[in-house]
């Protein structure tokens, strides 16, 4: 039944589909504006709907801002593109950023649209207020040379790890410190903080998708760390056979521990902030975070296709999450889901329960804990319960409808 086995989550998925469309009736006429956000929606649905929640113009740099990122992040991950091709377009994409009439083809699907109609992002970008375009030229700089870097260097140790989450996510984190500050919002959060809330995010993503990044065509590129992988076997691509689960899936765990170091300074960088759609904006995410990691942890389904949080979960997170109670809440409820599927077996257990039990710490000294009951698997509802909720959901939006 999906959705419909959790009552709960069907109310937040009718509010997310109506918020969605709203988004859509608020594109703004100008084409390229026009553009800009409705690729927004097209390459991050769940972005674009926290994105409109900003005020005007934070709204618009922001939006700007991460299709800027993504363009540079779709001619990195382009592997059809040779090296030496590819490394000056990186190293010089921030100046790209000023012309109007540039583009590059490369990417696929929406992506490819993005690129071939770049000009568009241009056009609005210049635009944008100077202390914006100043803080997105920056980032876009130095993380173009990161990448460039990493295009010729692989991921070998923990180091090489954090310094390539630093660059493709970290300094996200910087620019939207910095975009913040410019708003005139928020005071400028330390570097540190701003860093932990990107690499929360990056090694998350490249936990899950260790499956799709390791079969793609024409070449895989892979971020686990060969320091860390290679104490459970001798090719990353090892993990995708069925005769190696348990050592994968110890890897996983490894890593997912691994993650767990940058929980707290997120949540000390969401308890600083002052404006309220800026909090949604940057808690949502961070809540999905910390959900993924204890979805994806001792579960070997990682090496065997997608797992990702389930709609209707998903669409709560964005419904619930309005205050650092909720935040508390939420990362307490998900490290608690987590803690549960510790094997002591597993080689880092200690090291993980360990992560958890500090993260629950910070969350209770908050004073600040509901109850949620977040689930990430079945629904403690029973059948009937589950018929009687729907119907009387039916009823009730029938109702609205004949009026």
């Amino acid at each position: 039944m999906g959705a419909m086995s959790r009552p709960e989550e069907v109310m937040a998925l009718v509010k997310l589909r109506v918020a969605a469309g709203q988004i859509k009736r608020q594109i703004p006429p100008e084409e390229h504006w026009g553009f800009a956000y409705s690729m927004l929606q097209k390459v991050s649905r769940s972005f674009a709907l926290v994105i409109q929640q900003l005020g005007p113009d934070l709204r618009n740099a922001v939006c700007i801002f991460y299709l800027v990122l993504r363009a540079l992040d779709t001619v990195e991950d382009d592997t059809s593109i040779p090296t030496e091709v590819k490394v000056p377009i990186l190293q010089e994409f921030y100046r790209h950023i000023y012309n109007r009439d540039w583009h590059y083809s490369c990417g696929t699907n929406n992506y490819k649209v993005l690129m071939d109609k770049f000009h568009h992002v241009s056009t609005a970008f210049l635009e944008l207020g100077e202390g914006y375009q100043k803080a997105i030229e920056e980032i876009t700089r130095r993380m173009g040379a990161g990448m460039a870097k990493f295009i010729c260097k692989e991921v070998e140790t923990v180091d090489d790890y954090d310094e390539y989450c630093h660059y493709v996510a970290g300094l996200v984190g910087y620019g939207l410190s910095r975009l913040f500050y410019a708003a005139g919002t928020e005071d400028l959060a330390p570097d540190s903080l701003s860093n932990s809330m990107g690499l929360f995010l990056q090694k998350t993503n490249i936990i899950r998708d260790y499956l799709e990044d390791i079969n793609e065509i024409p070449k895989s590129r892979m971020f686990w760390p060969r320091e860390i992988w290679s104490k459970y076997a001798d090719k990353l691509e090892d993990f995708k056979y069925e005769e190696n689960s348990e050592k994968a899936v110890q890897c996983l765990n490894d890593l997912v521990t691994n993650a767990l170091i940058h929980a707290e300074d997120c949540l000390q960088y969401m308890a600083a902030l002052k404006d309220n759609a800026i909090f949604r904006f940057c808690a949502i995410p961070q809540i999905m975070a910390i959900g993924t990691c204890a979805l994806c942890y001792n579960n070997v389904n990682v090496f065997r296709g997608v797992v990702k949080m389930r709609r209707g979960l998903t669409a709560r997170v964005i419904d619930e999450t309005n205050s650092m109670s909720d935040v508390h809440t939420a990362f307490y409820e998900f490290s608690l889901l987590l803690e549960s599927k510790i094997d002591d077996n597993d080689p880092n257990a200690a090291l993980t329960r360990k992560r958890v039990d500090s993260i629950k710490r910070t969350c209770k000294l908050s004073g600040l804990l509901k109850s949620r009951g977040y689930h990430l698997d079945k629904s403690p509802y029973k059948p009937m319960l589950i018929m009687i909720v729907l119907l009387l959901l039916a009823i009730i939006f029938g109702a609205l409808y004949t009026k």
